[in-house]
């Protein structure tokens, strides 16, 4: 909503015009016999309305309005959610051996091994149900509540305000006369806005419900597809036949809205509707930890098939050899194991008993925990209120928890400009009309130049340092979207100004031409605008506050308040509105005809300089020179500026051109686009240009500090951008992507050669040329990259059109083009398509293979977003389809520093600890039982009790993990970004490497040796407790287990780095119990706890013994591992452990000590304002040296 700068009121002044805003005539369609696609391919679906008894209808096979939104249904929940889990390795593997455990070949009983699957299984399921009704015509001009899923084509439903369409529809009528309706497509396109649709004139009469008594139409149509913006048909009503356009459709989950009720006639029916036919799923994204993770567990398997051989094959060759020696075995009786007759199937069986009993090597539990892990990481995401942007109550929201690690990891971003860098908020600031610039205010860019200049507008603090002010010198406007200032034509003074005529008709224009709403305030009769978008906006208020007041629409009218040229009063004006020409990516530009009060045709046309200049006539050139000057600066300022222009149009002309357009919007044919625009193409010509407007669409609020912090922390920043490369270069200087002393490489087609090509029209020689063209500028580039040496102090800056990139893109030019942008410091893609954007994306990320971003606020940038590793959406006003296809929202640009460096490095570093735990401890306990095993010469009788073996995972070893991965900080959120460099520990992936993942693994195999070995030799040789016994397997096996529970536990809490009181709880917690399991599970009967049977309380506990062997072997099992991180964080420390070091010695304050630190960065930091002034401060040592 832009406005006056007052607060919205509660009550506006709407319902008398709602039904009038803009039913153009434009949008009526008119029919006309060029239908004979109708009934042919693609065009053959055909509807009986209100018919549901007749054969015809019940001959057509049509889907059903049944959708199903949700991943199960009552009878595939089961099934699909089993698939859904067992297609993990691991828990395939775990269902497997689980299976196994049924037959004698098991180590232990088939339900120790089944419980944890099921815990695990079950802990990630879920399911979702929804149910909506409507309306639907019974007959008789009754109408009944019904359920969405029972719809059938060609039924007769009422939707209500505030309800979404269940199908597809045809609009027939309205609570307004002229069958007008307002719909809200958020659901579909993102977009905030309302959109106007109008049912056929024929129909409009059908207000009440009993009108439908009898009703009946028919339909034919196109078949269903996935274009939400196109529709053709002809409905048949009494004999008449007339055109369906888009105008009459209503899609399925848009939204009813300032309309009470409409009717409709149902399309297109469950999946068949356009929605339906449109959506796809997002590209499953997985985060580089949770890959190389598969291939870990891949490890393991190998690990587990290779100690199961090698048991199997010395089992087979001691039981072939041996028939005494292990007599207590009773081989001589034995029917498969230890039968030296059968030593080889022995060894085959024994592998299968093997290959469960190590499955413990795997953790059974990883997945779940790192799944409870990331939505609670997620959880801090969305409530931190460092990220919570206050104006518009917009906290950051993490929309999938799959990616938290990624953020850390991040080597790339891709932003775009608008709506992102900059606010989206636009105002209206300078203007040239008949070649006279006009408007004094100073942008933001304009004071970045100044600063690059030297100008004043620096503040120097000393010589060290350099301040720069943030705020404009200008007076702060207090109409919103307009920041304008020049008496010459303020305060209605344009009328002494030489071509006064021009000016009336510039500002007429920006007043006439739009598509914007006004709404009028009931108690203080202050008008405000709604608008499609922010540019819009500012025009109208432009207008207004220079005399043009745009006040009411009705459906073929618009009223303006203007300045008479020749009496100096304010009159109304009425302009008849006889056809909208929208604007569209493709025509870049928008028009209206309209009728004024005098019988005058005038078209009033407003486009993009590129489109505007070359449709001008030979005598409507007058100003176009000074204009190109002016739009020139404009964009040199940083300013998006559009060119106007109009021409008067003869009865007759216009008459050739309202048959034309009626022609080619009631056409059916598959090309129907196409013909429209050949008739606009031929009635936009001929312009006489009146000048051109400068709306500054700002930088949000730490844009340039947040871009500073992310160069600092090493990761690069691309921004690609629709606007001009003049524009674009200039918001870059503002935002400190780009500082003065940076060399540019400037790839674009703007060369002699190809703009004579260009007047030849050859398209292939064109494209040839220009193809060989942008190959040799980036081989060029290339070369001077090389000459460089890539210094810090000769850092590159790429800049490329969208023409260009278009070649550069090519399959034979993209990685030589990708290897030039990798070398510099910044790029900017100018006038970049949304699929370029989608395009650049996809080879940065598959190109360099490290992580990319992308970030952006608009429809535009969706492609971009899904591409990328992690897709970030703006919350702005462009509707929130980018927030919609995103993995995460924010509301500010800047609120990315925070994500990242805080959140990204904090998630990074505790998933990456928190997996190489999981396997350290599944490794210290699996291998005490391989090592059991070769002790006993793999008798396949494991160390443990069975239910030892299947909890292990569950409760004594899995919550301090969890703890960890959501708690744990190496430094705190103010040292993540006083040191942004600590990020780069998760762009060389430092803390999940080969080596720091193997390094745990030995961590994990040397505490099981230890383990074992001390725990044998100590209880061996010696009495165990007073009355003389020695230790059996459960004493041995009991100990073993207990310094485990204990050595994993402790090896936690060295290595986490902050300790909260539920760190604490769980570390400690774990360890009491397992001495309460073991106490109460020893005391159920034998037949259940078998061999724990009071063992803890008549074995255990009263020996001495047990309690010196468990203290002795814990800390000789991690003494190794404390004396190693001593000399590591001493000698040799992570970044981690450097910033730890200065904030435990106090020095984090020290600038020499801080600059030792940021010495160690990877990457040297090329871009913002830090850059900035290291560069500075090296030319004047150069220059002083000399």
């Amino acid at each position: 909503m832009a406005g006056s700068g007052t607060k919205r009121p509660r009550r506006r002044r709407r319902r008398i015009h709602l039904s009038k805003l803009y039913t153009l005539t434009c949008t009526q369609s008119c029919f006309k016999q060029d239908h004979s696609q109708i009934g042919g391919p693609g065009y053959s679906r055909v509807v009986f309305c209100n018919e549901p008894d007749s054969p015809d209808a019940d001959s057509s096979n049509y889907s059903d309005n049944y959708v199903r939104t949700t991943k199960y249904t009552l009878t595939t929940f089961l099934p699909k959610s089993l698939f859904e889990q067992f297609r993990r390795v691991a828990n395939f593997y775990f269902l497997v051996t689980g299976i196994l455990s049924f037959t004698p070949l098991a180590p232990y009983t088939a339900s120790s091994a089944i419980v944890p699957l099921l815990f695990v299984i079950g802990a990630t399921m879920d399911i979702e149900v929804n149910n909506r009704r409507v309306k639907v015509h019974r007959g008789d001009g009754n109408f009944d509540s019904k359920e969405w899923k029972t719809l059938s084509v060609g039924d007769i439903v009422k939707v209500e305000k505030n309800e979404f369409f269940p199908a597809d529809l045809v609009l027939l009528s309205s609570s307004y006369e002229d069958a007008i309706c307002y719909v809200e497509t958020m659901n579909l396109d993102g977009e905030t806005n309302l959109k106007v649709k109008q049912g056929l004139e024929v129909t409009s009469s059908l207000r009440e419900d009993s009108n439908f008594k009898g009703f009946e139409a028919f339909v034919k149509c196109e078949d269903p597809n996935a274009n939400l913006y196109s529709f053709v048909g002809t409905m048949e009503l009494k004999g008449a036949k007339y055109p369906l356009s888009p105008q009459q459709l209503l899609l399925r989950d848009s939204k009813l809205r300032n309309t009470d009720f409409i009717f409709g006639a149902v399309i297109f029916t469950g999946h068949d509707t356009k929605v339906i036919q449109n959506s796809t799923d997002p590209p499953s994204k997985r985060s580089m930890i949770e890959k190389k993770m598969d291939k870990i567990i891949y490890l393991m398997f190998f690990m587990v098939v290779l100690m199961s051989f090698i048991g199997s094959v010395i089992f087979g060759v001691t039981t072939r050899d041996d028939l005494m020696r292990r007599w207590y075995l009773r081989p001589d009786s034995s029917s498969i194991f230890f039968d030296p007759k059968r030593a080889h199937v022995a060894a085959i069986y024994h592998f299968l008993t093997a290959a469960m009993l190590y499955s413990y090597f795997i953790p059974i539990s990883l997945y779940v925990s790192i799944e409870i892990v990331k939505v609670l990481q997620s959880i801090f995401i969305n409530q931190d209120i460092h990220m919570y942007y206050e104006e518009a109550d917009k906290p950051s929201r993490a929309r999938t928890s799959n990616l938290n690690e990624e953020l850390g990891q991040v080597d790339t971003i891709l932003s775009d400009k608008t709506g992102t860098l900059t606010c989206n908020s636009m105002e209206f600031i300078k203007c040239s009309v008949a070649g006279t610039a006009y408007g004094r205010g100073v942008t933001e860019v304009e004071m970045a130049m100044g600063r690059r200049k030297g100008s004043p507008l620096v503040l120097q603090s000393n010589e060290d340092d350099v301040e720069y002010s943030k705020e404009p010198f200008v007076e702060e406007s207090t109409v919103r979207g307009f920041n304008f200032r020049d008496e010459r034509i303020m305060n209605g003074n344009w009328v002494t100004e030489p071509h006064a005529d021009v000016i009336q008709k510039f500002f007429r224009l920006l007043a006439v031409c739009h598509t914007v709403i006004p709404e009028v305030d009931e108690d203080t009769e202050k008008i405000s605008y709604e608008a499609e978008s922010p540019d819009e906006a500012a025009f109208v208020i432009a207008a207004r506050e220079l005399g043009f007041e745009f006040y009411n629409r009705t459906q073929t009218t618009i009223s303006v308040r203007e300045l008479d040229l020749v009496t100096g009063k304010r009159d109304e004006r009425l302009y008849k509105v006889l056809n909208v020409l929208e604007f569209n990516s493709t025509r870049k530009r928008m028009s209206v005809i309209v009728e004024d009060e005098d019988g005058k045709l005038l078209l009033l046309c407003k486009g993009a300089d590129n489109v505007m200049f070359e449709r001008l006539s030979k005598n409507g050139r007058e100003f176009e020179e000074e204009t190109r000057d002016h739009v020139n600066e404009y964009a040199d300022a940083g300013l998006r500026t559009l060119i106007l222009a109009y021409r008067e149009l003869s009865e007759k002309e216009y008459k050739v051109f309202n048959e034309r357009i009626s022609e080619a919007k009631s056409s059916v044919s598959a090309d129907r686009e196409s013909l429209i625009e050949q008739v606009t193409d031929k009635v936009e010509k001929d312009l006489i240009l009146l000048g051109a407007t400068a709306v500054e669409d700002k930088l949000q609020n730490g844009v340039p500090d947040c871009i500073d912090k992310l160069a600092q922390a090493g990761i690069k920043i691309w921004v690609l951008t629709g606007d001009k490369m003049e524009t674009a270069i200039n918001i870059g200087f503002a935002c400190s992507l780009l500082r003065q002393d940076m060399k540019q490489i400037i790839i674009n087609l703007e060369t002699p050669e190809i703009h004579s090509l260009e007047k030849t029209g050859e398209k292939d020689a064109i494209a040839k040329a220009s193809k060989e063209s942008v190959l040799l500028q980036i081989i060029n580039g290339k070369a001077q990259l090389k000459h460089s040496g890539g210094g810090n102090s000769n850092a590159f800056a790429l800049i490329i059109d969208g023409k260009s990139l278009a070649y550069a893109l090519d399959d034979d030019v993209k990685h030589i083009f990708l290897e030039l942008a990798v070398g510099c410091a910044s790029v900017i893609c100018c006038r970049s398509s949304p699929k370029q954007k989608a395009l650049v994306t996809r080879l940065v990320k598959s190109g360099n293979g490290k992580t990319t971003l992308a970030i952006g606020d608009g429809a535009n940038d969706v492609g971009m977003l899904q591409e990328a590793d992690i897709g970030v959406g703006i919350s702005g006003v462009e509707g929130m389809q980018a927030v919609m296809s995103s993995d995460i929202a924010i509301a500010q640009f800047r609120y990315l520093e925070r994500l990242l460096l805080v959140h990204g490095h904090w998630c990074y570093r505790r998933i990456s600890t928190m997996v190489c735990y999981f396997f350290y401890k599944n490794i210290t306990f699996g291998f005490t039982l391989f090592l059991y095993e070769t002790y006993t010469t793999f008798s396949a009788t494991p160390a443990y009790n069975d239910w030892f073996l299947s909890l292990y995972n569950v409760f004594f070893s899995s919550l301090p993990v969890i703890a960890l991965g959501v708690f744990d900080q190496d430094v705190s959120a103010r040292y993540c970004l006083k040191f942004p460099l600590l990020y780069q520990e998760g762009v060389q992936n430092v803390l999940f490497s080969w080596r720091r993942i193997l390094g745990w693994m030995f961590n994990g195999f040397y505490s099981a040796v230890i383990i074992f070995f001390l725990c044998k030799s100590s209880l061996e040789p010696q009495a165990f407790n007073h009355q003389g016994k020695t230790p059996g397997r459960e004493i041995l096996g009991g100990t073993m287990y207990t310094c485990i529970v204990w050595v994993v536990n402790l090896q936690m809490a060295l290595a986490i780095s902050y300790f909260t009181l539920i760190q604490h709880i769980v570390i400690w917690g774990s360890i009491i119990v397992w001495y309460l399991f073991i106490t109460f599970y020893g005391e159920l009967p034998a037949m259940i706890s078998t061999g724990a049977y009071r063992v803890f309380v008549e074995a255990l506990a009263p020996s001495l013994s047990y309690w010196v062997v468990t203290l002795f072997v814990v800390v000789s099992t991690l003494l190794p591992y404390f004396v190693y991180s001593a000399v590591q964080m001493r000698f040799f420390p992570m970044y981690h452990g450097m910033i730890q070091w200065l904030r435990y010695e106090g020095q984090c304050n020290d600038p020499e000590y801080c600059d030792m630190v940021r010495q160690r960065s990877i990457r040297p930091t090329t871009v913002g304002f830090t850059a900035r002034l290291e560069a500075k401060r090296r030319s004047v040592r150069r220059s002083e040296s000399i």
